[in-house]
């Protein structure tokens, strides 16, 4: 059908679910926001007919996305649903602006994000034995050792992490740096402080893979279908799971992500400012940072331990 047409309908019980899966590209097309938010509405959009499909609901309705609302608040964050959620509703707003589908998803709120956080952060004592679990001995451990190194020491995401080359380490105003490409940016246009704790292990690492140029991502992988190439996120994550396991600290609420936590809290419990924490961790917002000292001071100074009779 073509678009001209779909506009004349003026119901939908003309239009079915292949009809919008055929002007997904064309509501992509019309957005005016960064390439990566792109691919995410894309790849929520693409879920949600397909989920449509299985469903048999070849003509959504407001209930439709209720149902659908739902099954993503069993599966999946609150963060996650949000986005969903937010993809599906510009997507409909686009399809009544085009007169191609009433805007069935209006109103359709996202899920509220917990207060605190829902990782937890390493102790000093876990951080110690975690890292002391990796051996050295090869390159891949050499690799495993420099990459969660680094994640506990300065905070990096696991994008982060993947998206850096050997030439970001470079030097700011005489202290070594790494450039860093982070989460909804453009360009590499920020840095983390390597100290030598940090800088020493990726440099065995380096040394050890020989054979190098600036241009190479900083972590490659060693697998049998991708090696050489850059590591993924999900690679990432499979890596610190894996030592997580060894050192018996892995849990639903200790993952990956609970490294970025655990450098917050150990830098603040060590006297670090407020305000370097958030350049450090490259909060947008100086209340996100902030929530790491509630979560400090609810556990320290707990009325509760105040409660005796």
């Amino acid at each position: 059908m073509e678009r001209k047409d779909l506009v004349k309908a003026e119901s939908r019980e003309a239009v079915r679910i292949d009809n919008l899966t055929g002007l997904l590209d064309g509501f992509i097309t019309s957005l005016d926001v960064k390439e990566r938010t792109k691919e995410i509405y894309r790849k929520a959009l693409k879920g949600f007919l397909e989920w449509l499909s299985k469903e048999g609901d070849p003509q959504p309705t407001r209930e439709t996305i209720l149902r659908f609302k739902e099954g993503l608040r069993v599966e999946h964050t609150p963060g996650t649903v949000t986005t969903y959620l937010t993809a599906v509703r510009r997507f409909f707003e686009w399809l009544e602006s085009e007169k191609v589908y009433p805007n069935i998803a209006r109103g359709i709120k996202g899920m509220k994000r917990p207060r605190g956080y829902l990782k937890e952060a390493l102790t000093k004592e876990q951080v110690r034995y975690f890292i002391e679990c990796i051996p050295k001995d090869d390159i891949v451990g050499l690799r495993d050792f420099a990459i969660i190194n680094l994640m506990l020491r300065t905070g990096l995401r696991t994008i982060e992490v993947i998206r850096a080359d050997i030439e970001d380490i470079t030097k700011e105003s005489g202290q070594l740096v790494l450039r860093v490409w982070g989460k909804g940016r453009d360009t590499k246009d920020d840095f983390v402080i390597l100290t030598n704790e940090a800088y020493n292990p990726i440099m065995d690492y380096i040394k050890a893979r020989g054979g190098v140029s600036g241009k190479d991502p900083l972590f490659i992988s060693y697998s049998d279908r991708n090696r050489g190439q850059r590591l993924n996120t999900r690679t990432v994550r499979n890596i610190v799971t894996r030592w997580l396991n060894k050192a018996g600290l892995k849990s639903k609420k200790v993952t990956a992500h609970s490294l970025r936590h655990t450098t917050a809290t150990i830098s603040i419990l060590n006297g670090a400012d407020i305000l370097a924490v958030k350049e450090m961790m490259r909060h947008s917002n100086i209340n996100t940072t902030m929530t790491y000292i509630h979560n400090l001071n609810r556990v320290e100074k707990g009325a509760e331990k105040y409660v005796t009779w």
